[in-house]
């Protein structure tokens, strides 16, 4: 077995990674920000799965929030100014987002897959009252999966 050493050249994160998280917040801000007033504008019009995308944007905002203190740790060569506290707050709203979106998106999938596949089964089970039930859980789910990384996360 070959023990070799990988350096990681840290001058191109902290020169490649400011500039495509400021892009990616402000295009993700303008993206989900159209895509929210779209979803609410025509609330009535969408249906049940409207919930869930919904969550879904809220998700991805909440990422974003956190995104310009990723850009100021980059530009500070990979030192954290903003507490340890803040740290792991950052970091449980990234996995709340990255396991939110991956739930939502199941709901959304199988929302749909219901819909076509079964659709006389489907049609008029699945309610506003639940959808709103399984985003709730989805969130609870979620946050408890992701509340060890409050809790046990530490790098000096």
């Amino acid at each position: 077995m070959n023990n070799s050493f990988c350096p990681v050249s840290f001058s191109f994160s902290g020169k490649f990674l400011p500039p495509v998280y400021i892009l990616v917040f402000f295009i993700g801000l303008v993206a989900n920000g159209w895509g929210l007033r779209s979803l609410l504008k025509n609330w009535k019009k969408l249906g049940n799965i409207s919930i869930f995308v919904l969550n879904l944007g809220i998700s991805d905002v909440l990422y974003l929030l956190t995104v310009p203190f990723l850009v100021v740790y980059y530009l500070m060569r990979s030192r954290w100014i903003f507490g340890q506290t803040f740290c792991k707050i950052t970091r449980f709203c990234f996995n709340l987002n990255l396991y939110g979106s991956i739930g939502f998106l199941t709901c959304i999938s199988v929302y749909r897959y219901l819909a076509i596949v079964h659709p006389m089964r489907a049609m008029g089970r699945i309610t506003f009252t639940h959808s709103v039930i399984i985003s709730v859980t989805t969130w609870l789910l979620v946050g408890i999966q992701c509340l060890p990384d409050m809790f046990y996360t530490t790098k000096h």
